[in-house]
């Protein structure tokens, strides 16, 4: 068999079931693209980034847990785990405090999916990195300190 023309046989048939569901109007192209905080992710200061995403007055919980290295020897690559055991949590944010863009990620749950997010971010400093939580209209924060031996933002 030549595994060239399967694979070639397989991209064009995808290709062709997503053009199909976009003429019928199905899979509509904004769709596909994430809500684009601009304002938040171009924050320089913390204050700014925490306003954007509506988490200036964010309450402490013990329901977030937030797990990350204690000591993170390279901080272009920090893997960080976020868990939110509130009922009906509608979002998750990632700020770190001390990056030259504080806000790093803003994830939102639809249709009561688990308020579970895992991702690698990255760190200019030693810093507190913040998870903002929504849900149930109020905002909930949990913060674990990470250090950082090599910056991954340009140190």
């Amino acid at each position: 068999m030549n595994n060239l023309r399967r694979n070639v046989l397989k991209g064009a048939g995808g290709a062709s079931v997503v053009t199909v569901a976009v003429m019928a109007g199905l899979l509509k192209p904004g769709m596909a693209l994430a809500d684009w905080n601009k304002a938040g992710f171009d924050a320089k200061d913390l204050n700014g980034a925490l306003a954007s995403i509506g988490g200036g007055g964010a309450a402490a919980s013990g329901d977030i847990s937030v797990k990350a290295p204690d000591i993170a020897e390279n901080g272009a690559v920090v893997p960080v785990e976020i868990t939110s055991n509130i009922a009906g949590t509608e979002g998750i944010a990632i700020v770190g405090e001390k990056n030259a863009l504080p806000l790093i990620a803003d994830f939102k749950m639809m249709n009561g999916a688990q308020g579970f997010v895992s991702t690698r971010i990255k760190m200019g400093t030693t810093s507190n990195v913040t998870a903002i939580v929504k849900a149930g209209g109020k905002v909930y924060k949990a913060s674990k300190e990470v250090k950082v031996t090599i910056g991954g933002c340009g140190g």
